[in-house]
């Protein structure tokens, strides 16, 4: 008999001065702006309500949570940014938190690129999936809440993401209320996860 699948499950939560976990899982990142429903989607994905919390208030998280799936992969919860009452300072407690776990390019599968799918993507969206191409690490753009668009809004979203962001591989609309789209993208996850499991290990053959 096929043992069940392990459920998603909290691993630690990484502020600026930690350091972050050496292993052979690879990782699945997830970022986007403030109440984009990177919670909604994350707990809806994983099929375990309440495993990712949304911050009481917007845009002052300051730590990054590690969630265990399965024996193969972290699903990491970045910090919301670009809420319009944080101040300058916060902001950059924010982009050092980030970039600092963005820069270990080579343990990064796959980061998914959140956008509210009734609105165009922000400047700060488009600098974030930039700065990813930069980089070299590949991502996906998400979005998110498709369930309150119109078939025309949903249409002209996905076509406003497919031109606008650079280097990403592809555009997928999800609704966490619904549950469309996500089959789809819990596939992308184990295909990524199934290309960055060898380099991964030889990386870190004594991690988790």
């Amino acid at each position: 008999m096929k043992a069940a699948p392990t459920r998603a499950r909290f691993y630690r939560a990484f502020g600026p001065a930690s350091e972050f976990p050496e292993s052979t899982r690879a990782e699945i990142a997830f970022c986007g702006r403030s109440n984009v429903g990177k919670s909604s989607l994350l707990n809806a994905l994983t099929g375990v309500k309440g495993l990712a919390r949304t911050s009481k208030t917007p845009g002052r998280t300051r730590e990054i949570h590690f969630y265990e799936e399965g024996t193969d992969r972290f699903l990491v919860d970045l910090p919301g940014y670009g809420y319009a009452k944080v101040s300058r300072a916060e902001q950059s407690a924010w982009q050092g938190l980030v970039e600092g776990y963005l820069g270990r390019t080579e343990r990064i599968a796959l980061v998914i690129l959140l956008v509210d799918s009734r609105h165009p993507p922000f400047d700060s969206d488009l600098g974030l999936g930039e700065a990813l191409a930069v980089r070299g690490v590949p991502y996906l753009v998400v979005l998110t809440k498709a369930d309150r668009a119109t078939m025309s809004e949903r249409a002209q979203a996905l076509n406003r993401v497919r031109t606008a962001f650079i280097g990403a591989s592809g555009a997928v609309l999800t609704s966490a209320k619904t549950g469309a789209g996500l089959k789809d993208l819990a596939r992308t996850l184990d295909s990524a996860c199934a290309r960055g499991s060898g380099a991964s290990a030889r990386r870190a053959p004594h991690g988790r």
